[in-house]
């Protein structure tokens, strides 16, 4: 019988061991003794008490001119309680002992710390000043974006933190549609001057990329074509499940990719927006069989389940690699770039294929909580909200302009200081001078932002164009399981309970009949059995289900 393990939620904060938690609504206790749902409308207070974290770096936020112009701006004045080290702890305590700020800002709570610290009083709910009146810039861009209010909802239906997050996407180089960075994280590509060589187009199916493998170690290309040692050459080499670099954006031709880093990447939504786990599709049980055919023969890295990332990058450098994984030809394959093309997403045995695309990184509200102890939250509101505009999200992400920000293109567009200016105006480089300026808070970046204010790096300005004109064309559709859905405790317990078992189950198995063969019918029936019965899929499926509903109810 399985163990089943005790509970251990991964929180950043924890409150006092014995602190009673009373489970109101919206937060109706404290200080603030407004109604839930309704804006408190004293505006007397205007000196206030920030508590939070900040860069190591940092020279602190008293003398930061952004921060001054701002509480100008809102008739206010912040006294800053900021620290780097011990931030967790003096949280805590303060917490822990009704000793609290009017708000905390930059400490990374979780959506369970926020909903426990607003189901039992200490942060106010702030629905009520998600408006136009209160909040102009913020409320315009939860109207345009409502997957942004979705994620910083929590299960109660109460706000208990404001959004701040990236949102880095196709539009930020001008693109019509918006698609994140992280919408297909790998990209497949071939050697062409070796099929050049061999009088071999670039595949267009699994098949003939199979038979393009094959050609390639028969005639051991890198031997041949790079002067390597004799049987230098592995026709394909990835790792296993591994976010840019494995195997998986080959498994589209099946239906499905099986993106790794978290159980919600193997989850899709089917036609009815029903949540389903694509390691207990028919299409995964095809996809494994077909490939241990390729790993048997040999065209697939003897070592892609045990390598690292160096390793490959090694391998692809000396010009053993016909085919493998990564975002950036240049990056991966050194001197040998320029004879390497992106492969299309390949057909399956069926002449079909279907790209599982995966929203960005995630929104988070931990950023900023207003306490009980705010008497006058509409004022302090108001110098938040001035944080969502572009330009002002921009230096306080990265530094003020004419320090960060020295110069403007064309269109207006802020370009960012580069280490050599950084180093001979300041003598730091850029990445130490954003330290020293960042601001740490609700800040929340779009993607439209780095076309209208700011300019991306030119590396993310690469991926993002190869995505929107080589990769998007291929997929057929865009929707997929949100990860910025909220859970309640209870939800949180499940996947505690069931997720790291599943997840490991999955992995093994798939790499077992990756090398080995498989599964037969047996196997299969065995495999979706102890899924079921001792991984918890029905459970986990039911959580991940509950969760996405109340997403899209609030979108």
């Amino acid at each position: 019988m399985r163990k089943i393990k005790v509970w251990k939620k991964t929180l950043v904060l924890t409150l006092a061991a014995g602190m009673a938690v009373s489970m109101t609504a919206c937060g109706d206790k404290g200080g603030n003794k407004t109604e839930p749902g309704v804006a408190n409308t004293d505006t007397s207070q205007t000196k206030f008490s920030v508590m939070g974290g900040m860069s190591a770096l940092s020279k602190g936020y008293d003398d930061n001119e952004i921060l001054k112009n701002l509480q100008e701006d809102a008739g206010i004045s912040i006294e800053w309680n900021c620290m780097s080290d011990s931030l967790a702890e003096q949280v805590n305590i303060r917490i822990a002992g009704g000793e609290l700020p009017d708000a905390f800002m930059g400490v990374g709570f979780s959506n369970y710390d926020l909903t426990n610290y607003g189901t039992d009083g200490t942060f106010i709910d702030l629905t009520p000043y998600l408006t136009e009146e209160y909040m102009p810039n913020l409320t315009k861009i939860l109207e345009e974006n409502p997957d942004i209010r979705s994620a910083v909802t929590m299960s109660d239906g109460c706000i208990y933190g404001l959004p701040a997050g990236e949102k880095m996407g196709t539009a930020g180089i001008g693109a019509e549609e918006d698609y994140s960075i992280y919408t297909i994280p790998q990209f497949s590509m071939i050697n062409k001057a070796w099929l050049d060589d061999l009088g071999l187009e670039v595949p267009t199916t699994l098949d003939e990329l199979h038979d393009a493998l094959k050609d390639f170690a028969d005639n051991d290309m890198s031997a041949k074509y790079y002067g390597n040692a004799p049987g230098s050459t592995i026709p394909m080499s990835t790792g296993f499940d591994q976010w840019c670099w494995g195997q998986n954006i080959f498994y589209a031709g099946f239906g499905f990719t099986n993106w790794p880093n978290d159980i919600c990447n193997d989850l899709i939504l089917n036609d009815e927006k029903k949540a389903e786990f694509v390691c207990a599709s028919d299409g995964y049980r095809e996809a494994v069989t077909y490939f241990h055919d390729w790993y048997a023969e040999g065209l697939m890295d003897q070592e892609m389940f045990s390598q690292d990332d160096k390793q490959l990058l090694a391998k692809c450098a000396q010009g053993y690699v016909g085919v493998s994984t990564w975002w950036y030809i240049d990056e991966l394959m050194g001197d040998h770039a320029d004879d390497y093309v992106f492969l299309p997403v390949l057909d399956g045995p069926d002449g079909s294929h279907n790209v599982t695309v995966r929203t960005g990184g995630g929104t988070n509200s931990g950023n900023l909580s207003i306490t009980s102890e705010c008497k006058s939250p509409a004022n302090l509101l108001k110098f938040f909200d001035q944080w969502y505009a572009p330009e002002t999200v921009m230096q306080l992400q990265y530094g003020p302009i004419g320090t960060y920000f020295t110069e403007q293109d064309e269109n207006g567009v802020w370009k960012s200081i580069s280490d050599e200016q950084a180093k001979e105006k300041f003598g730091k480089s850029a990445g130490e001078l954003k330290g020293e300026c960042e601001v740490y808070g609700p800040k929340l970046i779009l993607s439209d932002y780095y076309n209208t204010t700011f300019k991306m790096e030119d590396r993310a300005i690469e991926r993002l164009t190869d995505l929107n004109e080589f990769w998007m064309p291929y997929v057929d559709s865009t929707v997929t399981y949100p990860v910025d859905c909220v859970y309640t405790e209870e939800e949180l317990d499940v996947i505690d309970q069931y997720k790291t078992d599943f997840e490991n189950t999955v992995s093994e198995q798939e790499g077992l009949w990756l090398k080995e063969g498989g599964p037969t019918d047996e196997e299969w029936e065995s495999y979706l059995t102890a899924l079921k019965e001792s991984c918890g899929m029905e459970e986990l499926q039911k959580v991940y289900q509950d969760a996405y509903d109340r997403y899209a109810e609030n979108e």
